[in-house]
């Protein structure tokens, strides 16, 4: 990979990509179980409320908004390979907490919040160094397929992962279900450990020029907020954020008690969301050439607003005739399948075409600022908005918090079309700029 025009022509050819996409797939299907039950813990065996809910959710993504862009500048200082290594085997150790305090009787909501903290820096600084070290084993013009590459094994892991996460909720227990990330975490590791990439430092370490951190920190930000496209696209994926967090912070209750949903059914329909994702994420390199990237990222958006909406809906099929016999949810659950399908297929068409973008306009030596940064105020967002979205929920119905949700994001799509966002392609001169600005490998 010594420049833009060289090197591997296919993802079959690129040394350690194979490892790398295996450690993810491995490590996407742990947490797909995890997301399950963790609010199946919180909601059926700790007696939690939609407020407990949103606790855990905002505990998990708050280092994100005290350390994130420390963590960027981390990774552009060191070498990003046995960072995330390190970050995958403390994630483990913190899963495995879990059902260890369930076992001697004290998991308590306080603890989850604890647990979800100390594995959501380990998953900061982990996250910013994949991130990062994905564009240093593929090359710039082998991007798009990675990410969609990537995603489409995820997509596997989100459709599968739920609905086995609901049989071994069913069977184990929720605490010791969240014993299957932990191992996710632990192959993670050893496969990372594996890769072989020429991996190298951030330029100015390498040069010993390592600038103080807030000079560090401020280039990144500069890098992103001052960018025509990169900002545009930075703001609406951060208001996006606000919405989700809301819309999951209500999502389990509203399916456990207005919908009366179990678990097992709960995972059938977010596995729904799964094979959504698959196939958005199967169309995303076509759909993002012949329509851009900016304008995929704003259509998807429109879709995610009204598929929470959808989901909102359900409770309109209530009294007909149960499709799924005892298990519970009847023509509801179909209702609320259907708007999880949806909202899986936007977010796999959009997620591969923004991270592509990103990776692409952005210089290696900006990399982990660039990821972290992103990443940690879109997870801030989550620390404000998700306990907000359950206060909203419990006040005035989790039905109503998902229709806010969903309308607040299709209104914020719409204000994107007026900014700089629809413009951005894959092929445009802010993602050809640093590849002759820098003259290092992609």
């Amino acid at each position: 990979m010594n420049n833009a025009t060289a090197g591997p022509e296919t993802l079959r050819q690129v040394s350690g990509f194979s490892r790398l996409w295996t450690a993810s797939t491995t490590s996407a299907f742990g947490s797909y179980v995890t997301i399950l039950a963790i609010q199946v813990l919180i909601v059926d065996v700790l007696a939690g409320d939609a407020v407990d809910v949103g606790l855990v959710n905002a505990a998990r993504w708050l280092p994100y908004l005290l350390f994130g862009l420390l963590a960027g500048v981390l990774v552009d200082r060191v070498r990003r390979r046995p960072l995330l290594v390190v970050a995958d085997l403390l994630s483990a150790l913190a899963l495995a907490a879990i059902p260890v305090l369930a076992a001697t009787g004290h998991l308590v909501v306080g603890w989850l919040v604890v647990l979800m903290a100390v594995f959501g820096l380990c998953t900061l600084v982990g996250d910013a160094a994949y991130q990062s070290f994905v564009p240093q084993v593929v090359p710039a013009r082998l991007l798009g397929p990675a990410h969609a590459r990537l995603d489409q094994s995820d997509a596997v892991a989100q459709a599968s992962g739920p609905a086995l996460a609901g049989g071994l909720v069913s069977v184990l227990g929720a605490p010791l279900s969240v014993l299957v990330d932990s191992f996710s975490y632990l192959a993670s590791a050893v496969l990372v450990a594996t890769v072989r990439s020429d991996e190298r430092v951030a330029a100015a370490r390498s040069a010993g020029r390592v600038r103080g951190i807030g000079a560090e920190v401020r280039e990144g930000l500069r890098w992103i907020y001052r960018h025509p496209t990169l900002r545009p696209m930075a703001l609406s994926t951060h208001f996006w954020f606000v919405c989700s967090a809301i819309a999951g912070a209500v999502m389990t209750p509203f399916a456990l008690v207005t919908l009366h949903l179990s678990a097992f059914t709960l995972g059938l329909a977010l596995a729904a969301a799964g094979l959504g994702a698959l196939a958005g994420a199967s169309m995303a390199v076509q759909l993002g050439r012949r329509l851009g990237a900016g304008w995929l990222i704003i259509a998807a958006r429109v879709g995610t607003g009204v598929a929470w909406c959808l989901m909102a809906a359900a409770p309109l099929a209530l009294p007909d005739a149960p499709v799924l016999g005892d298990w519970g949810g009847g023509w509801a659950w179909a209702v609320f399948a259907l708007g999880q399908l949806l909202l899986g297929v936007c977010m796999g068409a959009e997620n591969t075409n923004e991270m592509t973008y990103r990776q692409t306009v952005t210089p290696d030596a900006l990399q982990g600022r660039m990821n972290a940064t992103m990443r940690s105020i879109n997870r801030a967002m989550i620390v404000v908005a998700a306990p907000l979205g359950g206060l909203l929920g419990d006040a005035a119905g989790y039905g109503v918090a998902l229709v806010v949700a969903g309308s607040a994001l299709v209104v914020s799509a719409a204000v994107s079309v007026g900014s700089g966002l629809r413009g951005a392609r894959l092929d445009d001169a802010h993602a050809l700029a640093p590849i002759v600005d820098t003259g290092t490998s992609r």
